[in-house]
C-alpha cells in the first residue's frame, strides 16, 4: 500500500509561525501608517503655501479658455443671438490682506472700477478668512475690464492688486430682446439651452474649452503650452427678420387694441401667427403674444406689478413663466374649428366619396345619434354646390360628407394628414395630440359628425401648417423646418439642411379643387375681410367653441395662402380668447391676417393680379375693426 504523500499547502502553520506573521503585519501598518500621518502633517503645515500654488498654476498655469457658442441668424444673415466676451472678477483673500496697504487698494479699486461695495468684501473677508478664490462678480463688460487693468499695470498700485484678477468669459446676448422669442430661446448658466433652438440645437451651437498649461522647465522658467477653445457652430435659420418684425407689430397693435376691453387685461389668451413657405417647409416667421425678453427671460414686470409678484409663491411664479416661455405655435393643442373643413372635403374627393359635382342640403340642423347639431348660427343654407359648402362653411354639409366616408376612412386620412402624430419640427416641446384622436373603433357617429368640422378632437399649429401647406401645394407633405444651414466659426458651411418631402397626402386634381373652393371663401364666403388689394388670396375662417361648451369662450382664426397659382406664402392665425364682448367672431383673424399680409407680400415680392371690377375699395381692414359672427 503506496504511502499518502502530505501536501505542504495542507501543513498546519506552527504557533511560532503564526506569531512571526502577525507581527510583520502590524510592522508593516505601522509604517504605512506613520507615512500617512507624516503627509497630513505636512499638508496642514504648509496648506497656505501648497494652496497657493494650486492657485498659481490655476491662474497662470492651468487657464481654461472659454469657447464661444455659435451665433443663430436669420436667413439674411442678421443676428439674432450672439455671444459676446465679459470678464468674471476673482478674488485671492490671502493675497488681498496681506498687508494694510493691499487690503485698503483691493477694496478701493474693487468699488471704484466693480461697483463691488466695501462691506461686501470686508464681509466676505472675516466670514472666509483663508478663502484663496472666489468669483465677485460676472459679466464685466470690456470697456470696465480695460480700466482695471491699465490701473493694475501701474507701477503704483500692480504690487498692491496681486490678489484681484480677471477672467475672460462670454455672455448670450440677444440684439433685438423680445424678437423671436419663441424660436430662437435663451440660454441658462453653463450654456444650457433652455428653449426654442438654443435648446434643440444646443450641441451643435457649444463648442470645446481650451487650455493654457504651465510647467517649469529646467531653468525653472515657466513654460506655456496652450490648447485652443473650439467654438460652436452657428445656425442660419429660416426666420426672416423683417417678417417676423411686421407679424409681432400687428400682433402687438391687436393686443393693444383690445387690451382691458371686455375683462381687465391683454387683448387675448394668446395672439399667434406662423408664416410658411408651402413649396418646402420653411417657416419664415413664428410669434405669440405674450412673449418675453430673451435678455431677461424671468422678468414678469410686464404683465405683473411689483406688489403682484411679491404676493406669488415660487410656484406661481414658476407656472407663470413656465407658460410665457412656452411656444403656442408648437405645444399648445386646441380644437381648429372650421379650418379643418378643407381636410373633411379633400379626403372624400380622394376616397371618391364625392366626384366634386354634388349639391348637398342644409336645413340649418342635422340630428346625429341623440344629438340635434346645428350649422354655426343656425342658419338653412338650402341646396349647397361643394363650394357653397365651404364658402358658407356650413357644419351640416361636412357632417353629411363625414357620414358618407365613414369613420374608418375619415380616421386613415386625418392620420394621414399627420394629425395625432408629430411634425418633426426642430423645436423642443411638441404638442402631443396622438391620444386626443379617435380611432375607427371608439368613433361614434355624433364624433364623427363633429369632427367633420374640427371640434372635438386637438391639433397644434404647426401641424395645421404642415398639412394645410400640402393640401394647396400639390400634395406634397414638407418636414416643418428653421434651420437652413449650419456654418461654422469661419462662416463656411458645414451643412445645408434640405427641404425633406415626408409624403404625398392627396393629389393634385383633389388640390385644385380645394384650392378654388378656399379662394370662394375669400372672394364670397366667411373670409373676405381676409382680402389684400391686389392679390388672390385662399383661405379657411375657423371659431371653435372652447370646452366646457355654452361658456362663452372661443378661439378663433384663419388659414391662408397666396397666389392661387403655385403658392409662395402660408400664414395662419390664432386668436385664443380675444378680449371682447363677443369672442365667436372670426373677423378679427381674417383681418389681422390682411394687415400682416398688406405688409409682408410687396417685401417678399409676390406677384399681384390684375384688378378686377367691384373688387372693395377697403380690402384691408384693421386690427381694431369687429365684424359679424362668422365659422
Amino acid at each position: 500500500m503506496a504511502r499518502k504523500r502530505r501536501n505542504f499547502f495542507n501543513r498546519k502553520a506552527s504557533t511560532v509561525m503564526q506569531r512571526k506573521l502577525i507581527v510583520l503585519i502590524l510592522l508593516v501598518a505601522g509604517v504605512f501608517a506613520c507615512l500617512a500621518g507624516y503627509i497630513m502633517w505636512e499638508a496642514g503645515r504648509y496648506k497656505d503655501e501648497y494652496t497657493r500654488k494650486v492657485l498659481d498654476q490655476q491662474e497662470y498655469g492651468g487657464r481654461v479658455i472659454p469657447f464661444k457658442r455659435g451665433d443663430i441668424l436669420d436667413r439674411g444673415g442678421t443676428v439674432l443671438a450672439t455671444s459676446e466676451k465679459v470678464y468674471n472678477v476673482a478674488l485671492d483673500i490671502v493675497e488681498a490682506k496681506k498687508t494694510e496697504k493691499s487690503l485698503e487698494e483691493t477694496l478701493s479699486v474693487l468699488e471704484e472700477c466693480f461697483g463691488i461695495s466695501r462691506q461686501e468684501v470686508k464681509t466676505l473677508m472675516e466670514e472666509n478668512p483663508k478663502l484663496r478664490y472666489t468669483i465677485l462678480k460676472k459679466g464685466v463688460d470690456y470697456a470696465t475690464a480695460e480700466t482695471f487693468e491699465k490701473k493694475k499695470e501701474d507701477g503704483e498700485h500692480s504690487l498692491n492688486l496681486q490678489g484681484v484678477w480677471l477672467e475672460e468669459n462670454y455672455a448670450r446676448t440677444y440684439p433685438y430682446n423680445t424678437l423671436a422669442s419663441d424660436v430662437i430661446g435663451f440660454v441658462s448658466d453653463g450654456n444650457q439651452g433652455s428653449t426654442g433652438l438654443e435648446a434643440s440645437y444646443n450641441g451643435i451651437l457649444n463648442g470645446t474649452d481650451g487650455r493654457e498649461y504651465g510647467y517649469q522647465g529646467k531653468d525653472e522658467t515657466l513654460q506655456r503650452s496652450v490648447k485652443e477653445a473650439e467654438n460652436g457652430s452657428t445656425l442660419v435659420t429660416t426666420i426672416d427678420l423683417q417678417v417676423q418684425s411686421i407679424v409681432e407689430k400687428h400682433i402687438l397693435a391687436f393686443n393693444e387694441a383690445h387690451k382691458n376691453e371686455a375683462t381687465e387685461g391683454e387683448g387675448s389668451k394668446t395672439t399667434a401667427v406662423l408664416v410658411m413657405n408651402p413649396q418646402n417647409g420653411e417657416i419664415l416667421a413664428e410669434a405669440s403674444y405674450p412673449n418675453y425678453d430673451l435678455n431677461h427671460p424671468s422678468d414678469l414686470s410686464r404683465y405683473y406689478s411689483e406688489e403682484k409678484q411679491k404676493e406669488m409663491s415660487d410656484e406661481e411664479k414658476n407656472k407663470v413663466l413656465n407658460e410665457l416661455w412656452n411656444n403656442f405655435c408648437v405645444s399648445a393643442t386646441y380644437e381648429p374649428g372650421s379650418t379643418f373643413k378643407p381636410f373633411t372635403m379633400a379626403a372624400a374627393l380622394e376616397t371618391g366619396v364625392l366626384s366634386g359635382e354634388e349639391t348637398l342640403y342644409c336645413g340649418s340642423m342635422l340630428h346625429v345619434g341623440d344629438h340635434d347639431i346645428y350649422c354655426y348660427d343656425k342658419t338653412a343654407h338650402g341646396t349647397q354646390t361643394l363650394k357653397q359648402v365651404m364658402e358658407n362653411s356650413c357644419n351640416v354639409g361636412l357632417m353629411q360628407i363625414g357620414a358618407a366616408m365613414g369613420a374608418e376612412a375619415f380616421c386613415k386620412y386625418q392620420k394621414l394628414f399627420g394629425f395625432g402624430e408629430y411634425t418633426g419640427v426642430d423645436l423642443p416641446g411638441e404638442g402631443e395630440t396622438e391620444g386626443l384622436l379617435y380611432t375607427p373603433e371608439n368613433m361614434d357617429p355624433a364624433s364623427l359628425a363633429t369632427n367633420a368640422f374640427g371640434q372635438n378632437f386637438n391639433v397644434t399649429m404647426t401641424q395645421m401648417a404642415a398639412s394645410f401647406s400640402a393640401l394647396i401645394n400639390g400634395g406634397d407633405y414638407y418636414k416643418p423646418h428653421l434651420v437652413k444651414q449650419i456654418q461654422d466659426e469661419q462662416g463656411n458651411v458645414t451643412e445645408n439642411k434640405e427641404p425633406v418631402i415626408a409624403k404625398k397626402i392627396i393629389s393634385k386634381e383633389t388640390c385644385e379643387v380645394i384650392k378654388d373652393q378656399l379662394l370662394g371663401v375669400v372672394e364670397e364666403g366667411t373670409g373676405k375681410s381676409a382680402k389684400v388689394e391686389g392679390y388672390d388670396i385662399g383661405g379657411k375662417t375657423g371659431t371653435a367653441e372652447k370646452l366646457p361648451r355654452n361658456n362663452g369662450k372661443y378661439l378663433v382664426s384663419f388659414i391662408g395662402y397666396v397666389p392661387q397659382e403655385k403658392p409662395e406664402v402660408v400664414i395662419y392665425v390664432v386668436i385664443d380668447e380675444p378680449n371682447v364682448g363677443n369672442q365667436a367672431v372670426s373677423s378679427y383673424a381674417t383681418r389681422l391676417s390682411a394687415d400682416i399680409m398688406a405688409e409682408i407680400l410687396p417685401y417678399l415680392g409676390v406677384e399681384k393680379v390684375a384688378e378686377t371690377q367691384g373688387q372693395a375699395a377697403d380690402a384691408n381692414g384693421s386690427a381694431t375693426q369687429t365684424g359679424s359672427t362668422q365659422p
